[in-house]
């Protein structure tokens, strides 16, 4: 079955483990409105003092009514992006694997995007390809708050209402001190396990959380 899912920053491992289940038959939402507070402007890494946001600033729009998510526009009155890759390496420079990926990841930080939906995309492609999955860039045509054509995960977007998974601890750089934090961004993961991360989603599942 076809799994629809919305695209976020840089996914969370919940969001990896749908991704690597129905690597080739995922359809991203295109058609929702855009929400606060979810994870489509923001991710979180193991920073040294423990879970650190990562928060994407976007242009608001004037007036009343709703903002089509595929149509927020990024705030580039600063350089946040310098910011967030500044973190990820304050994070990450010790990892295993950071060095061996860190020239996959910085010219993202330097590029210039427009659009939310389309740099939260172009995150995702770029994980992917280091997590060596092909997925393919299929949209929906039409919102639907319900579907019954295709398992609906969209509900991985919603940050303040979040299951604990109990997915499987694995070694992150500051768990003497902070202890394993689950279900960070996607990079976490990689940046620690890095050939290995792959074999670890392969053993999740969405079910698996505890009671």
């Amino acid at each position: 079955m076809q799994t629809i899912i919305h695209p976020t920053y840089f996914p969370s491992v919940a969001h990896w483990v749908a991704l690597n289940e129905n690597e080739g038959d995922i359809i991203f939402e295109k058609q929702d409105n855009y929400q606060k507070q979810t994870y489509r402007n923001r991710t979180y890494i193991y920073s040294p003092n423990g879970k650190q946001l990562l928060s994407i600033p976007i242009k608001h729009t004037k007036g009343e009514g709703h903002q089509k998510y595929r149509d927020v526009m990024l705030e580039d009155s600063f350089d946040w992006k310098k910011q967030h890759w500044k973190s990820i390496q304050t994070a990450y420079r010790t990892s295993p694997f950071f060095e061996f990926y860190e020239d996959e990841f910085a010219p993202f930080f330097e590029k210039k995007h427009r659009f939310l939906y389309d740099m939260n995309l172009e995150s995702i492609m770029l994980m992917a390809d280091c997590l060596q999955l092909e997925i393919a860039l299929k949209y929906t045509e039409t919102y639907r708050v319900e579907v019954t054509k295709y398992q609906d995960l969209r509900s991985l977007v919603l940050a303040k209402k979040e299951k604990n998974y109990g997915f499987d601890p694995y070694t992150q750089v500051f768990d003497a001190k902070h202890g394993f934090i689950e279900n960070l961004s996607g990079l976490d993961l990689l940046f620690n396990e890095g050939t290995n991360a792959l074999s670890y989603l392969d053993q999740l599942s969405l079910e698996q959380q505890n009671p």
